[in-house]
C-alpha cells in the first residue's frame, strides 16, 4: 500500500481497499445502533503500491458488496447472486470457483472468486468471502472493462 508522510510530517495511507474500513465502521458503530443484517453497496477509489500490469494499475475503482451480521449459509448465498447477476448484466463470460483460499488474513473461510481465463495471468474480475463481520465481494472496475475488451 502507499503509506508516506505529507509536508507537515503526518502519516498519510492512500487506502488499499474498502472491507477493512466497513468492518471497522461496522464494529464501532452500526452494530451498537441498528438491528438485523446491514447490507452496503460502494464504489471507490483505491492504491495498490506494486508494478501495473494489463487490466490492474496502481489507482483503480473498487465496486462492492457487504452484507453484516447475516445468517450463513442464506448471507452467502444473497452476496454470491449479487455479484453473478452484476457480472451477467455487465455481460462478462466468466468462470465462478466457489472454493479459494484468499489472500487477505481476514477472511475465516474459503471465499470465491469470478475469472475470465482469456485474460490469461490477471484472469481474476472479482473476488470475495466471509469474515467475522458478515460477507462481501468485491469487483475492480478497470479489470471488468479489460474483460469486456475496454482497456
Amino acid at each position: 500500500m502507499y503509506a508516506f508522510l505529507d509536508k507537515k510530517q503526518r502519516s498519510i495511507c492512500l487506502v488499499p481497499e474498502v472491507t477493512g474500513l466497513l468492518q471497522e465502521t461496522y464494529n464501532r458503530d452500526w452494530a451498537k445502533r441498528e438491528r438485523g443484517p446491514k447490507r452496503v453497496f460502494y464504489v471507490a477509489r483505491c492504491y495498490r503500491y506494486e508494478r501495473p500490469q494489463a487490466g490492474r494499475y496502481r489507482e483503480f475503482t473498487q465496486v462492492g458488496v457487504e452484507l453484516f451480521g447475516g445468517r450463513a449459509p442464506s448471507d452467502r448465498q444473497e452476496v454470491e447472486r449479487l455479484l453473478v447477476d452484476a457480472l451477467d448484466g455487465a455481460g462478462v463470460r466468466y468462470e465462478l470457483d466457489r472454493e479459494v483460499k484468499r489472500g487477505l488474513g481476514y477472511y475465516v473461510e474459503d471465499g470465491f472468486e469470478a475469472r475470465c481465463p482469456e485474460l490469461g495471468a490477471q484472469q481474476q474480475v472479482a473476488g470475495g468471502g466471509r469474515y467475522a463481520e458478515g460477507i462481501g465481494w468485491a469487483i475492480g472496475l478497470d479489470r471488468l472493462l479489460f474483460a469486456l475488451g475496454k482497456p
